[in-house]
């Protein structure tokens, strides 16, 4: 292994926090759909997803090359700038972890390594061409892209399996999700292994340890790997149930569209070196399926919140990690300091969670009732519920009779208007 020293060694060991992070982060990716429909069992689709992350993190080193090697100017970059930029970027995964919304672990990791790198040596520690041509355009893409994909996917799907059984269909969408789901799981740690690889690579060129050209070595690749599996295995539960059950109600046919579409998006995008965000892809695939099938909806209040918290990641990260590059210029007491507070807002942030816990018993449990559902029914509630007829005791082709009397009885006489006559009503 190459010369290591204690900052070096303080910076891998904060990189592979932040796979660690970012496997959990985006478990929902590959397995919110999965689970949502039954497909597979909470803790057995966490497993597999996993284990095929590990897989995938042997299959290509072309993003972590652009992380390593483009984003970033690597002459005048040191190891405090990468560890800043870790800082800004865990804290920003598990802030939106705790609160349930799919962002994006890459752009975190990149906005925080944007910021710190400008912090030390300005604007032109960043190469503007990768920037947009790698990150920001297929930002913007990917999620258009995959969510067209699975609407268009989504009715194809319906109308071949009006050809056939329900039975049928049933088991062979729920195969063909388990597969599905395997595939983005690859996809994943194709893609996002390979960051935290491209990041540890960056950060031994900074410290001397390798040559500026190499690329990353194979204990890099195997630690980002474990890293990023043992995360995955963790579930990122929370952000399961907002994918799985907050944006859309999802039938078997419409994950196996989702994550089949995201998935290509995924792997094409990792075989050409863009930086891509599984999340986006994964969110808009989700969003796509929803609206291929008749009568589906997307919610969108909670779909806007997530667009929100894509558009601030970038600009959020890379405030923090600026923010710690500036504070860690006073040397080791600076260091000292931003590694207090990161592991100090790691557990506070994990405090807060353990007031509502979310794991594999309750991921698919969601409160749909709305703030004020234990206010008292007014009075055009209570009179249209007293004219519907309960499925249970309604026989099929009769009709209810309901007399004016009754709907008068279900008024309150505190809201009735005294002088209002009987047929008004």
């Amino acid at each position: 292994m190459e010369h290591i020293t204690l900052l070096l060694g303080i910076v891998i060991i904060t990189a592979l926090v932040f796979d660690f992070t970012n496997g959990f982060h985006d478990t929902a990716n590959a397995m919110a759909t999965t689970i949502s429909t039954g497909a597979l069992k909470p803790k057995t689709a966490v497993a597999m997803s996993a284990v095929l992350n590990l897989v995938g993190a042997f299959m290509s080193v072309e993003v972590a090359k652009t992380i390593s090697k483009g984003l970033v100017n690597e002459e005048g970059i040191q190891p405090e700038v990468i560890f800043a930029a870790l800082v800004g970027a865990i804290l920003w995964n598990l802030l939106t972890w705790l609160v349930g919304l799919p962002s994006s672990s890459s752009h975190a990791l990149m906005g925080g390594l944007i910021g710190a790198a400008v912090a030390s040596a300005g604007l032109g520690a960043v190469n503007g061409d990768t920037l947009v041509t790698k990150v920001l355009i297929p930002a913007i893409a990917a999620p258009l892209v995959a969510g067209l994909a699975a609407m268009l996917a989504t009715k194809v799907t319906y109308k071949f399996d009006d050809k056939v059984g329900e039975k049928t269909s049933a088991k062979g969408y729920r195969a063909g999700q388990i597969a599905s789901a395997g595939l983005v799981s690859l996809a994943h740690g194709t893609n996002d292994a390979q960051k935290t690889m491209g990041i540890i690579t960056l950060a031994l060129i900074a410290g001397g340890a390798i040559a500026p050209d190499a690329n990353p070595p194979l204990w890099v690749i195997l630690s980002a790997g474990v890293a990023i599996a043992l995360g995955t295995y963790l579930g990122g539960w929370r952000i399961i149930r907002t994918m799985g059950k907050g944006l859309t109600d999802l039938q078997p046919q419409q994950g196996f569209a989702a994550q089949t579409s995201a998935a290509t998006v995924i792997l094409a995008s990792s075989n050409l070196g863009f930086s891509l965000s599984t999340t986006h892809s994964c969110s808009g695939a989700v969003m796509g399926a929803g609206l291929g099938r008749k009568g589906g909806v997307v919610r969108w209040s909670t779909a806007t919140r997530m667009f929100i918290a894509w558009g601030l990641t970038l600009p959020a990260a890379a405030l923090v990690s600026a923010g710690a590059e500036l504070v860690m210029r006073t040397g080791d007491i600076g260091i000292a300091a931003v590694t207090v507070f990161l592991i100090g807002s790691c557990l506070a942030i994990w405090l807060v969670s353990r007031r509502q816990v979310v794991d594999h018993t309750n991921v698919n449990d969601v409160n749909d009732a709305p703030a004020d559902a234990t206010a008292e029914p007014g009075v055009v509630t209570t009179a249209i519920a007293a004219v519907t007829v309960p499925p249970t005791t309604a026989a099929a082709g009769t009709t209810a009779a309901v007399t004016v009397e009754d709907l008068k009885a279900t008024i309150p006489a505190s809201t009735a208007t005294p002088a209002a006559p009987a047929a008004a009503v």
